[in-house]
């Protein structure tokens, strides 16, 4: 049986990963544009794009540069998932076996860069500990996944700030609860009247030397965009 205490605890995880999820996506809408870098030991490149999403249903991600990439894009409504390549003229509808692939070559998956309600709706959070990351003061909260969720993970690990709301640390581990990769959050600013991190770095845990670092260049807030903005005959035509 759960004691009041346990389903209180439960209860304030959760408000604290719904706060945390938005404080960076926004209460109703957000407009961003970022720069990432993806860095391998004898290489690395980057890209950068525009992302647009409206509450935990819709998102729709364009790649801006490089050229040879430009005009690739992808959109997520409630479920399902699709991606745009202009260079084939072809629409493709993402299975959810690709949503554990890597996005765009990179450490972040199309289930990191596309389905984040995943960690509002389809986990159980609890707060496992206290810890100071960087100097901030958080909640360590674990997710477990709820029974057949369609998520990546086997379980999730974040650290949230306790002022403002922020995951400065989150860890992604396998059916087998092995870890997979760690995400760090830096570089905290004040943009858009509230105040977040502005560079995210992702490593994997078995494969020394990779890394792909996310700088957020530009965000708007709770901006007002109609939800046929998010559509597959739009996905061909966004700018």
């Amino acid at each position: 049986m759960i004691s009041a205490t346990q389903f209180l605890v439960g209860q304030n995880a959760s408000e604290i990963v719904r706060k945390a999820d938005e404080m960076m996506r926004g209460e109703k809408s957000s407009y961003s544009e970022m720069t990432m870098r993806i860095v391998r030991p004898k290489w690395e490149r980057s890209l950068s794009f525009k992302s647009w999403s409206k509450g935990t249903e819709l998102s729709l991600v364009y790649i801006t540069s490089p050229a040879r990439e430009k005009g690739q894009a992808f959109l997520k409504i409630n479920r399902e998932m699709w991606s745009w390549n202009p260079t084939i003229n072809r629409t493709v509808k993402l299975p959810p076996s690709m949503l554990s692939q890597g996005w765009m070559g990179s450490d972040f998956t199309n289930d990191d860069l596309l389905n984040q309600r995943s960690i509002v709706v389809d986990y159980n959070h609890t707060i496992s500990g206290e810890e100071q990351i960087d100097g901030w003061d958080c909640w360590r909260i674990t997710l477990t996944p709820k029974p057949d969720a369609p998520v990546v993970w086997g379980k999730m690990i974040l650290w949230v700030t306790k002022k403002h709301y922020l995951i400065l640390k989150s860890e992604y581990y396998d059916e087998e609860q092995l870890l997979v990769k760690t995400e760090m959050a830096h570089s905290i600013k004040d943009v858009d009247g509230r105040t977040i991190p502005t560079i995210y770095e992702l490593i994997p845990a078995e494969e020394p030397g990779n890394r792909t670092i996310v700088e957020l260049n530009a965000i708007k807030f709770n901006i007002d965009i109609n939800d046929s903005f998010f559509s597959l005959r739009n996905l061909t035509q966004v700018k």
